[in-house]
Formats: C-alpha cells, structure tokens, sequence
C-alpha cells in the first residue's frame, strides 16, 4: 500500500498525535460499553515466506497460505474482490477454513464499481457483487468501498446516490482519498450517518488529512499505514489502544484494524503489538494463538 507512505528520514518531521475526537461521535457512541466488543487484527497478505515456522508450520508451500490464515489472525483485508467478482461459490471455498473460528473476511468493492463505474449503470456489477460475498456466510465483515485518490467532493452527488441505493443493511465502509473531502467534513460525514454507513480511517504518515477520527457508525475501519518496525510505529500503536480503548468504554462494538507495513515479514510482530496493547487497554481478550508456539520477542 503506497498511499501516504513517507521515507524513513521524513518520519521526524511528522506530528502523529492524534486529532481529539469530534463532538459527532459522542451522538453515534451510546455511552455505555456494549456487552461484548470485538476487535480483528489482520492485513490484506495471506502470507509470506518469513512466517514459515515462524507463524505457519515449518516447510508450509505458499499455496497453503490462504488455509490457515484465518487460524492466526482475526479479519484479512479481502483485495481479491477488487480486481474480480468471484462466483458465490469460491468464497464459500475460501471461508471454509476460518469454520467454528471468529474470523471476518473484510471485501473489498470491486474497481469495476469504485473507480471506473462514476457511481452510473453500476445495479448488475453490485448485485453480482453483493450475492459473490454470501458467500462468506457468518465470516463475512463489513465490506468497504475505496474511492481513487482523484474522486474529489465535486462528484458527491453520484457516490451518495449510489451509497443510498445499497441495502441497508449492509454493513459497508467508505474510504476517501482526495484532499478536498477532508476541508470540510460536516456535510458528507452527516450523509454517512444518515445512511449507517461506516467511514475508514486510514493513518499514513503522509497524509495526516485522512486521519479525521469521525465515527459514523458504532464501529471502527482502520487501515493503518506504517513504516515496518520503526520506532514511530510502536508509538502510535499506543496511542491508537488508548483512543480506541475509550471507544470501547463509550460503546464501540467492533474494530477492524489492518496493517499495512510496506514489508511483509514484520506483520507477525506488529499483530503481536497491537494485541498486546489493546488487551491491556481495552480489556477484551483477542486470541494471537501463533505466540504460543514460537517467541516472537
């Protein structure tokens, strides 16, 4: 994931406290902590020859990835579905591992739709879409519809006509790229409250803009951008446990979180962190099951 990545020698320069939460989320957030909060840890990588025998059992091939992804990690980022709307029937294949497991499966809307559609004539390719990830049955997660980085608020009319005509109940995120989105947020965060529609938050070191910290759904989409395991990603992993655990004080129901580290090999121990830091914080248990067969640390 290259968008808003920085060179290391950059990371210096780059305020990443985060921005105080906005007087919206205490109308989204009951108030109350709900019964029993969810968090997934995940990425959008099946694997990578680094985690054998370290994660995966030594001398696992890489066709086995995808088989026992879902016995380690809480949610994958499901790209696949942006490049393909796979047969309902291939999903249900895929989901099969992750049986009798908490795991969710996040897809991605096909770019057919985001970004090469304008949000016209797009009724056949999102329902072919939508019935695709039934069949995922009960590990199907929210799904999120990234627009591209040149999609700006002048073309609002025809995405918010589209969210509008999904189901409403279809537990969907929203990511936004283009700078203008993001100078003035109130219109277009009300629309996403309206429609129960959830908006991702995508921390990049390069683009603190996309970090407004709006809930509009009692639930959080994080894709968290980072630079491998350098110091500044420890620290916001601290940070991000602390907002999130007084989310979950306030009503957060579920959070999605998924790394992009710009290097595979380190998504095992940054998985561990955000763990570690958010069982203590947030005192909701999420099993990291790898650790106990090997030291990660």
């Amino acid at each position: 994931m290259k968008f808003g990545t920085l060179p290391d020698e950059q990371l210096s320069s780059v305020s990443f406290t985060l921005p105080p939460d906005p007087e919206g989320n205490a109308a989204v957030l009951p108030g109350i902590r709900a019964a029993s909060p969810c968090i997934y840890v995940g990425s959008g990588n099946w694997g990578h020859p680094s985690w054998v025998g370290k994660v995966y059992p030594p001398k696992t091939p890489a066709t086995a990835y995808r088989t026992l992804f879902p016995r380690f990690f809480g949610a994958m980022e499901l790209n696949a579905t942006h490049y393909k709307i796979y047969p309902e029937n291939v999903l249900k294949e895929w989901a099969q591992p992750a049986a009798g497991l908490d795991f969710r499966y996040c897809p991605k809307f096909p770019q057919s739709i985001s970004h090469y559609s304008s949000f016209v004539h797009t009724e056949a390719l999102t329902d072919a879409f939508l019935q695709s990830i039934q069949g995922l049955g009960k590990h199907l997660g929210p799904a999120f519809l990234q627009v591209s980085d040149a999609f700006s608020p002048a073309r609002k009319a025809s995405l918010f006509q589209y969210l509008a005509s999904l189901p409403l109940d279809l537990d969907m995120f929203l990511e936004l790229r283009h700078p203008d989105w993001f100078r003035d947020t109130e219109p277009w965060i009300t629309v996403l409250q309206q429609l129960r529609k959830g908006l991702v938050i995508t921390d990049a070191p390069g683009r603190r803009d996309v970090v407004p910290m709006h809930l509009t759904v009692p639930r959080l989409f994080l894709r968290f951008v980072c630079n491998r395991d350098h110091p500044t990603t420890f620290l916001r992993i601290n940070e991000w446990s602390q907002r999130i655990a007084s989310w979950v004080n306030l009503g957060l129901e579920e959070a999605f979180i998924f790394l992009h580290p710009g290097d595979e090999t380190v998504i095992p121990d940054l998985t561990v962190a955000w763990i570690q830091a958010l069982n203590t914080t947030c005192e909701v248990k999420i099993r990291m099951p790898f650790v106990q067969q090997t030291s990660l640390f």
